[in-house]
């Protein structure tokens, strides 16, 4: 049974355990509430159709953040996980197909993907990310979501572009549903800039990058 949350672009519940009493093992009580994500689905009109192909990567992120259990810092030196409830895939991983989802809801490029399905591109979307998660102020809840993207010449290993994009959402409450709600929203505005930075980016590039500009990949 899977549940639609239409807050902030309908985040959604997958309900595997809700209501339930099944345990993943016995004696530890009931299963996890399991969430997932959405992608973005609404660009701007402007962006450019581009002629290349594209390969997401997997996000970078620290250990904290490298989990399907959905962090919550009750101040800057501390991280917590809530209670009861997890990612429906480590959040590196939500992520890399979020955004490549939303790469093709733009219906500006044929060719984007993992590269593990053997696509081979022109391009390739380095990200970096940095926060990820719920944040105590003021007696309230706020999530922050902090990505790094770098766009990077596959033949010639150098990187065209980088740029950082952040976005702060308060969460109407601190039920759990509400603050993924507001995990969503945050994720979505940082997408939407993401990928409109990557194809205008990307194409502006796209004509001169033979002539080996940009800078060497570490």
């Amino acid at each position: 049974m899977m549940s639609h949350f239409s807050r902030h672009a309908a985040a959604v519940l997958i309900a595997l355990a809700a209501g339930a009493c099944t345990s993943f093992l016995p004696g530890t009580g009931p299963a996890p509430n399991i969430y997932d994500l959405s992608p973005k689905s609404t660009f701007d009109a402007d962006i450019p159709a581009v002629r290349w192909q594209l390969i997401v990567e997997v996000p970078n992120a620290s250990r904290g953040i490298d989990t399907d259990r959905i962090v919550i810092r009750p101040n800057a030196n501390e991280i917590l996980y809530l209670k009861g409830a997890k990612w429906s895939n480590r959040a590196p991983e939500m992520v890399q197909t979020l955004l490549t989802e939303s790469f093709e809801n733009t219906g500006k490029i044929v060719g984007v993907g993992r590269r593990s399905i053997g696509l081979s591109g022109e391009f390739v979307l380095r990200t970096d990310l940095r926060e990820f998660q719920a944040e105590r102020v003021d007696g309230g809840v706020q999530v922050r979501v902090h990505m790094s993207f770098k766009l990077v010449h596959r033949r010639k290993g150098i990187i065209f572009a980088s740029e950082n994009f952040e976005a702060v959402v308060p969460a109407s409450s601190d039920a759990t549903v509400d603050i993924v709600a507001a995990f969503d929203d945050a994720l979505g505005r940082v997408m939407k800039r993401g990928v409109s930075w990557t194809l205008r980016t990307g194409e502006e590039n796209y004509a001169g990058m033979e002539q080996g500009s940009g800078q060497p990949v570490d």
